[in-house]
């Protein structure tokens, strides 16, 4: 077995603060799903703890949420050990608004020949085509003309 890499070590008060958040169950699930998880990970020192499995199957989450629990509280302390990390940041968009507005001009355009209508895909390689995106998914095509009040009925 592997030795564990974050000890969790509660102080009384620590433990006696997740105990009320437990006992009230006002929080939100993932807090409390946390909380326990730090309580049955409260090692003193000098002995062997629980191992995330048994903590993880005892709480019903998964081992990675255990491990992940343990290292922000050893390196961030109680509060953030029972808070989500906050989110990261969205990507840019491929199509800025004089993309889609030429991906939408392009849409009520008549389609290349030999074919009877736009498909997303079509679209796509035609901006790609015209040098509006680098590259661009055909879901991303979708997404954006779903966007739109356009018609194609």
């Amino acid at each position: 077995m592997r030795t564990k890499r974050y000890r969790v070590t509660l102080t009384a008060d620590e433990r006696s603060d997740l105990l009320r958040l437990i006992s009230t169950g006002t929080a939100a699930a993932r807090t409390l799903v946390h909380a326990r998880i730090l309580l049955k990970a409260d090692t003193p020192p000098g002995e062997r703890g629980a191992f995330d499995a048994d903590i993880a199957a005892a709480v019903e989450t998964s081992v990675s949420t255990v491990e992940r629990v343990r290292q922000r509280f050893v390196e961030d302390g109680l509060q953030r050990a029972l808070t989500p990390p906050a989110p990261t940041a969205p990507r840019p968009t491929k199509l800025d608004g004089r993309g889609e507005a030429r991906l939408i001009a392009e849409a009520c355009s008549p389609p290349p020949g030999g074919q009877g209508r736009w498909t997303l895909k079509l679209l796509a390689d035609r901006l790609v085509e015209l040098g509006i995106a680098e590259s661009i998914s055909y879901e991303t095509v979708r997404r954006t003309l779903k966007k739109t009040s356009l018609s194609r009925g």
